[in-house]
This record gives C-alpha cells, sequence and structure tokens, in this order.
C-alpha cells in the first residue's frame, strides 16, 4: 500500500496528535489486560514463598497463594495464568519421575486453582528442568540431553496436567516431536479440548538468568541449552519450526523472549497469522524493573515494552507485569 497524502500545509501530521481524544480515535493498536498472561511461581517448599531476589515485586506463592492470585486475575480482567513450580530439591532426579505425578505441585495447584476460580485458564509449562537433577529440560546421558526418551515423558507430563485440568499446555523444551506426540496422546486419552501454546521459537538466551532463580534451576544446570535451544542469530529457522509445529497440531505459538525479538514476532504473524505470543522474560522484567526503582526510568516503560509486542503482531504477552498493567488500564 502506497501512503497518499497533500503537501504541507495542507497535511499536517500533528493535527490528529493535538488531544488526547484524537490520539486515541487514530490509535493503531490497543492493549487491553485480556491480552495478557500471568506466569506465577509456585511451591510447598517451607521457606521458598518469598519474593525472588533477581526479580523485585515477584514472590513464589503456596497453592493458597496462588489461588489468591488467580482470583486477583479474575478480578482485573487477565483471562490466564501460566504455573511455573519450584519443586523441593529432594525431588528432583535424573529419570524427572516427579514431572508426571499427578500430585506433585503444579497439579495440585491446577485442581485448587479450578475448583476456586473457574474462570480463569490455566496454563503449565512442559519441559523437565524444574524436576531434573541436572537442571535441563530433558533427560541427559552422558553429558547429552536426549530427545525422543525425553518427549516420552513430555507426554506423560502433558496427561497428567491435562488430567489435573489445565486449559492450555505449554511445551518450552525445544525438543523434537514433542508437540505432535502430546497432540496424539491427548486426543487419545480423550483430552480432545486441550489447547497447545508451543514455545515454538525459544532462543537458547542470556535473558533467562532470574527465572531459573526463581524456579531453583541455576545451581543445578550443569552445562548450557545450546543444544536444543534456538541460535540467536537464526531468523529463518524460527519459521521452520513454527510451521513445523503448527503442523504438528499446535493452536497457538510463542516466540521467546521478547523484546529483544520483535522482529520474529512480526515474521511469525505475518507468514502465518496464527495466533501468536510472545513471552516478556525474566531478564526483561528485571531490567526494565530494577531501573525503574532506582529511577533511571518512569514506569511509562512498561506499557511501552507491551505496546510494543503488539505492533510486532502478537495477539497476546506473558509478562509479570501483568496485574500492575492490568490495574493501569482500568480493567
Amino acid at each position: 500500500m502506497t501512503p497518499i497524502h497533500a503537501p504541507f500545509p495542507a497535511a499536517r501530521f500533528r493535527r490528529l496528535r493535538r488531544t488526547a481524544a484524537l490520539r486515541d480515535l487514530v490509535a493503531e493498536e490497543r492493549l487491553s489486560a485480556k491480552d495478557l498472561i500471568w506466569p506465577v511461581f509456585v511451591t510447598d517448599v517451607p521457606g521458598a514463598d518469598v519474593e525472588v531476589t533477581s526479580m523485585p515485586g515477584v514472590t513464589r506463592r503456596t497453592v493458597d497463594g496462588t489461588i489468591r492470585a488467580a482470583e486477583e486475575a479474575a478480578r482485573l480482567g487477565i483471562p490466564a495464568i501460566c504455573l511455573f513450580p519450584f519443586t523441593d530439591p529432594s525431588l528432583r532426579t535424573d529419570a524427572c519421575e516427579e514431572a508426571w505425578n499427578p500430585r506433585n505441585i503444579t497439579n495440585r495447584t491446577i485442581r485448587a486453582i479450578k475448583a476456586a476460580v473457574p474462570e480463569i485458564a490455566v496454563m503449565t509449562d512442559i519441559a523437565l528442568d524444574p524436576y531434573n537433577a541436572n537442571g535441563h529440560d530433558g533427560l541427559v546421558r552422558d553429558g547429552v540431553i536426549l530427545n525422543d526418551e525425553t518427549v516420552e515423558c513430555l507426554v506423560r507430563m502433558a496427561l497428567a496436567q491435562a488430567e489435573a485440568g489445565a486449559d492450555i499446555l505449554g511445551p518450552s523444551d525445544m525438543m523434537d516431536g514433542r508437540i505432535g506426540a502430546i497432540r496424539v496422546g491427548l486426543e487419545q486419552a480423550g483430552h480432545k479440548d486441550v489447547a497447545i501454546l508451543s514455545y515454538a521459537a525459544k532462543y537458547a538466551s542470556a535473558f533467562y538468568g532470574p527465572f531459573r532463580d526463581a524456579v531453583g534451576a541455576s545451581g543445578a544446570l550443569k552445562g548450557d541449552k545450546k543444544t536444543y535451544q534456538m541460535n540467536p542469530a537464526n531468523r529463518d529457522e524460527a519459521l521452520r519450526l513454527v510451521a513445523r509445529d503448527l503442523s504438528e497440531g499446535a493452536d497457538m505459538v510463542m516466540v521467546k523472549p521478547g523484546m529483544p525479538y520483535l522482529d520474529i514476532c512480526r515474521d511469525v504473524k505475518d507468514a502465518f497469522g496464527a495466533p501468536t505470543f510472545a513471552y516478556q522474560v525474566s531478564g526483561e522484567y528485571a531490567m526494565l524493573k530494577g531501573a525503574i526503582l532506582n529511577g533511571w526510568v518512569r514506569e511509562e516503560v512498561i506499557l511501552e515494552s507491551l505496546m510494543a509486542f503488539r505492533r510486532a503482531g502478537c495477539d497476546g504477552v506473558l509478562t509479570y507485569f501483568a496485574p500492575e498493567v492490568a490495574r493501569s488500564l482500568g480493567a
């Protein structure tokens, strides 16, 4: 489309910026509480339900505390929360059996939320790192992360979460073939209506550090995740991965991290038109929050950062800022 406008002074772009009412009328994108998913850390480890040091304002919550968060989300108009567990270190093993335990912290919390706040959509994380003695998203043998054996575990994990009442499953592991395997498993088990939001383009990023502190995986991680998460230099590969995951049965796709990868968000939305999400990850949150607390930038940067996702084509954003953004928008 070629823009057509009269020459100055017939055309004055500032005319439509003159008042708030005019600016609202011609705004190209909108941000609403309904565009947000709130990531929440849950634990039943005594003494672990405290603020995460590297994420000011973010706390690990007990099951009861997570129910209260879900109630708050419902009041604020936030449609979904996403659960991430801080697992008792004694339950983290090389085989990761706790990942599909029907009574693990995630599955108990799903049931509790759906009983107390049924209108909230509950999203979960599917990856082995919170349950893995090695801190990796997959099973490890002789220093190698195993793909196919891990996928079998992820299917078991997904079925346990679906049985607990999860509405959206978020495979974040980046193993090949896991979306197709999980979709087949869900269909065969009768969970045909459970949605999959695939972390389709998840990069091997340095922005995840505070999250690993929050789930207790920082100290456990041996090596790095570069053999299964994406190279930050790659753009075309992201489109191939999204295409694969959609073809295997993903209902929605995600780009992670968020702000450093807005070009990927735009590419994905333009190429596929599928529901596209981004995760404003812990490192992004920590940088913005730290700068705000130090008085280096104003709080308006939060809304500005989230509008960038909408402008890049995202239908929604996972962000730790969700409740304060919802409050500021007057949801």
